[in-house]
């Protein structure tokens, strides 16, 4: 799915969005991050800065403007630790004064199996992880916190990583990397974990809402139809790799280079990764399994 031509927001301003809510879009645009992130400021008097974005002087500085020297930032929050999500929160919290919350450290809300996936050592992955990220204030699913005038309702949605935490701000959403327009999540073991992602859509699918803020690219109108296609590109994922198993047992390296024609060579990589954690979710759902043991460049055969 090509990118949306018209979201090209100037790097660095804040943008109005709707009353209450502002976005400074910071300066790290690549393949995975798109024009850059998204780093959100909600409320007028007392404010919360959501996920203040890679460790970039100049991106602090767009905040501390946005901010200005009247309003006080009551809350800092983190949705996920990705080195393009929370290096920021430390300098923005030592300039503001205020407490940063996330669900926890790099290795929070990690499933069983990717946590003896861990441990073995033999899956790679690790891109892109803030392993230095401690929040002051671990923030719980369902849990609730509140300024002047806004709220916003934690809803953990493991699957890009395990730690990561859409926000809910009355039928908004902001739905951080785990639903975004312009292209699908990354979900590389053992940070990421195809299992929890299917159901984190699953339990975003099932309120009502409005319209997403996502962490990369411009807002999503239509959630529920964005969360429905999610789940049918992954479900077509995973019968051209269980297609591609029928022709005899195959790693992941090589089914993404046969399922994955149209991917530019720069992604193939990532391309790779997400077929593991298809292979990863299909063994422990007993349709594949290993030849060998359970690792980076396992070949898999079907069950």
């Amino acid at each position: 799915m090509l990118p949306p031509d018209d979201f090209n927001p100037a790097v660095g301003e804040a943008e109005t969005l709707e009353p209450g809510l502002r976005r400074i879009v910071a300066p790290n645009p690549s393949p995975m991050t798109y024009r850059g992130t998204n780093t959100y400021i909600l409320g007028k008097d007392q404010l919360c800065v959501i996920d203040p974005g890679p460790d970039d002087r100049a991106h602090l500085e767009a905040i501390l403007r946005a901010i200005g020297p009247d309003r006080p930032v009551s809350h800092i929050v983190v949705t996920h630790t990705h080195l393009d999500h929370s290096p920021l929160a430390r300098p923005l919290a030592q300039a503001t004064g205020a407490p940063v919350l996330a669900y926890g450290d790099a290795t929070a809300g990690r499933s069983e199996i990717m946590q003896e996936l861990a441990s073995a050592g033999e899956i790679g992955g690790g891109e892109g992880i803030d392993l230095d990220f401690e929040p002051d204030a671990v923030l719980r699913d369902d849990e609730v916190i509140e300024g002047d005038g806004w709220h916003l309702r934690a809803l953990h949605t493991p699957g890009h990583i395990g730690n990561h935490l859409s926000l809910a701000w009355n039928d908004r959403l902001f739905s951080a990397d785990h639903v975004m327009g312009w292209a699908t999540s990354l979900v590389s073991p053992p940070d990421g974990d195809l299992t929890d992602f299917m159901a984190s859509c699953a339990r975003l699918r099932s309120e009502d809402w409005h319209r997403f803020y996502p962490g990369h690219g411009g807002p999503i109108e239509d959630p529920g139809a964005r969360l429905d296609w999610l789940v049918s590109h992954r479900r077509g994922r995973e019968a051209s790799i269980l297609e591609s198993l029928q022709l005899g047992p195959s790693s992941a390296t090589a089914i993404a280079a046969r399922v994955y024609t149209e991917t530019p060579p720069a992604l193939l990589g990532a391309a790779t990764r997400n077929v593991l954690a298809h292979l990863v979710d299909l063994t422990v759902r007993g349709h594949v399994e290993p030849t060998e043991t359970l690792h980076a460049e396992a070949v898999f055969r079907v069950t």
